[in-house]
């Protein structure tokens, strides 16, 4: 879409993302080994191509959702080591927890919610681009 509400739209979840990704390295900076062919944190213009975390989200229509329409998110840990299931239950709260912290600054005065929707989580509720 090439809307300048849209255009908007998407910055805001640029710099949302990018916000929540520089929490995670500091968080998990160390606590598994980065994929060798991975840049390190900082040394590629985008956090989402570099250091150990690449998270971002995807639209979906939500069709047999009980949610709904909304963004998946995705949480792609750089590392050729395994993430028990443990510990990638412990980062999916904790991206959660953050989310919901976040999106208020990223997105005020917007009904926004994150909640598990199958195995991912989801971003749902006001995702309206206002009036035209």
């Amino acid at each position: 879409m090439n809307h300048p509400k849209a255009h908007a739209w998407d910055r805001s979840v640029k710099a949302l993302f990018d916000e929540l990704d520089a929490v995670l390295e500091n968080r998990y900076a160390g606590r598994w080994k980065l994929r060798r062919n991975r840049p390190a944190r900082g040394k590629t213009s985008n956090p989402e191509a570099d250091g150990l975390f690449n998270v971002g989200v995807f639209f979906t229509p939500g069709y047999g959702s009980r949610l709904g329409r909304g963004y998946l998110v995705e949480i792609i840990v750089a590392t050729e080591e395994t993430v028990s299931q443990d510990d990638r239950l412990e980062l999916e709260d904790f991206v959660k927890a953050e989310l919901e912290r976040l999106l208020p600054r990223h997105f005020p005065g917007r009904a926004l919610s994150v909640d598990r929707d199958g195995t991912m989580l989801k971003i749902h509720g006001d995702l309206s681009l206002g009036m035209a």
